[in-house]
């Protein structure tokens, strides 16, 4: 019998391989199943109201639709072929189709329950697990779903609601599933290459924070950009939102751990230090700069935090932590006020202000405070340390993202446009989207 290696990315969980099919764990399978319910809560209700409530009255209950509506098309876009993209063996480039329509989660089933699965089972990199593959697939969907619907947030208040629908199913499939195998297979090769991405800073929020930028770029500015005013309508939406976002990351981060286990209890830990940290820097610096510290600020600046501490969250200890949190509020609270400002984009919500810039910084510093045990195997007693060497390994994924993605999302944004339009008309927008595109309003 030989030990299963320990994913990289910290998406499994390190147990005896057998010719048997492997026990289920109940104890990790009640986790994995309570931390998807929590990570599908990110996205409805989280996301939506956080979201909802920084847009301007006439655009709340598009708002709200659009995370609802994500959440719907990329489950059955997963179901159909995101989840074999994603983690079916084909190259170290994307996965192949044999997976496709969940085709192999009834080879999973015996005598009525199921039974554990091996990803990878083909590979010579192949990782045990000790929940069912239902259940994988269900946790990893709700990755697929708040992806995207983070991005929502660039360019809010006036993209078509058609357009966002195939633009979704589009980048999905080309842009998601894509960065997903390259980190997170078996045979992934920026997982070879020894990146650390223990719950999505490259494969979630620099993804989504880049492919924002782009869109916010690309449908340019939204109408009196600049001379009108574009007050969020209802900042009690925001943080109810935003704490909804912040109980649901600990099914996002600890539950990257594939177990009930040790490392699930640090990545809880160095999740919720992280954001309070961030959410603290973001406060000060602002009441320093500006003379005020703001409710906008401070949830904007703790969820900037779980983004920068998702990539490491399995990986540093809560010192490592802390920094991370400390150095994201700070960098992200610039990066959404003086370099918006300066560059002139219009980033509605601040998908690529916090997700993405939070995402790089968060994938940067893990290469610095990883520390080793927390991700040692018997092929690697001593773990990854953080290290030069880590941080160039890094930085190379953080690269090779921004790319991929930004080079992507412009030319699936130019297809969208060419086939059906992308941007509302001026008399939408100024009427708003939520009678425009859907007939409703708020009394």
């Amino acid at each position: 019998m030989a030990a299963a290696a320990l994913a990289v990315t910290g998406m499994a969980t390190p147990v005896m391989a057998a010719d048997a099919p492997p026990a289920i764990d109940t104890g990790d399978t009640a986790w994995m199943l309570v931390s998807t319910a929590l990570v599908l809560m990110m996205t409805i209700p989280g996301l939506a109201l956080f979201y909802a409530g920084m847009v301007r009255k006439k655009n709340v209950l598009a708002t709200l639709m659009q995370s609802f509506a994500i959440c719907c098309i990329i489950t059955i876009v997963w179901m159909v072929v995101g989840y074999s993209l994603t983690f079916s063996t084909g190259t170290p480039w994307i996965g192949g189709l044999s997976k496709a329509f969940l085709s192999t989660l009834g080879e999973h089933i015996s005598n009525g329950g199921d039974i554990g699965f091996t990803l990878g089972a083909d590979s010579s990199n192949a990782t045990t697990m000790t929940i069912p593959e239902s259940v994988f697939m269900m946790f990893q969907m709700t990755f697929a779903i708040i992806t995207p619907a983070l991005i929502t947030g660039a360019f809010a208040e006036r993209m078509k609601f058609s357009a966002l629908c195939l633009f979704t199913i589009l980048w999905s499939v080309v842009v998601y599933s894509p960065v997903a195998h390259w980190v997170w297979s078996p045979i992934g090769w920026l997982g070879g290459l020894g990146t650390l991405d223990f719950a999505g800073g490259t494969v979630v929020h620099i993804n989504a924070g880049i492919a924002g930028l782009v869109c916010a770029l690309v449908l340019g500015k939204r109408r009196g950009f600049g001379a009108d005013d574009l007050a969020p309508f209802n900042l009690t939406y925001a943080v109810i939102g935003a704490s909804l976002l912040w109980v649901g990351w600990f099914g996002f981060n600890a539950g990257s751990a594939v177990g009930a286990n040790g490392r699930a209890g640090m990545a809880m830990a160095t999740t919720q230090i992280a954001a309070a940290a961030a959410g603290v820097g973001w406060m000060v610096t602002e009441w320093i700069h500006r003379g005020k510290p703001t409710v906008l600020g401070i949830i904007s600046g703790a969820v900037g935090g779980l983004v920068a501490i998702t990539p490491a969250a399995g990986f540093v200890l809560p010192g490592g932590s802390l920094a991370i949190g400390l150095i994201t509020g700070v960098v992200c609270y610039f990066s959404a006020t003086s370099l918006k400002h300066a560059f002139g984009y219009d980033d509605s919500l601040d998908a690529f202000g916090v997700h993405g810039v939070g995402g790089i910084i968060g994938a940067l510093l893990t290469g610095v405070f990883a520390y080793g045990p927390l991700s040692a195997t018997e092929a690697n007693p001593g773990g990854t340390s953080g290290s030069l060497h880590q941080l160039l390994i890094q930085a190379e994924a953080v690269g090779v993202t921004i790319i991929w993605c930004g080079v992507m999302t412009f030319i699936l944004l130019k297809i969208v446009d060419i086939a059906i339009g992308l941007r509302v008309t001026t008399e939408e927008e100024m009427e708003g989207l939520d009678v425009s595109l859907h007939g409703e309003r708020i009394s």
